[in-house]
């Protein structure tokens, strides 16, 4: 058996099978959510980010460090996180090799994500910042 994990959002009309790998994130609009993967597909679900974050952690049990929430209208996928440029308010989304976006987040939000990923280098390995 693999080791592939599924995420499946079922709406009145339709069914999304998604390998959780490849979703870079989520975005808010109302009571809508749109989900956007690394290979540029996208689709959205009836469903508002909290119910979306509250599914994300049911589903994703082991995993809890996959997917956060970053503002009012974003949950990323931690793994696709390149760079936080505070004084833009922009973060950009990348895998390495074909897939990148750049998304508007408040400088809060930016803060305490590279707060996070700070405090997570310094517990893993040696720092490289200046």
């Amino acid at each position: 058996m693999s080791n592939v994990k599924y995420l499946y959002l079922n709406t009145r009309t339709e069914l999304y099978r998604i390998e959780t790998a490849s979703l870079a994130y989520f975005e808010a609009d109302g009571n809508y959510t749109s989900f956007y993967l690394r290979n540029q597909k996208r689709g959205t679900v009836t469903m508002n980010l909290a119910r979306m974050q509250e599914l994300l952690n049911e589903r994703m049990k082991g995993d809890t460090g996959t997917f956060a929430r970053v503002g009012k209208r974003h949950i990323i996928n931690l793994a696709y996180v390149y760079h936080i440029d505070l004084p833009r308010q922009r973060l950009t989304l990348s895998d390495g090799c074909g897939f990148t976006c750049t998304l508007d987040i408040s400088k809060e939000a930016l803060r305490q994500l590279k707060d996070l990923f700070v405090a997570a280098a310094k517990t893993s390995t040696k720092p490289c910042d200046d």
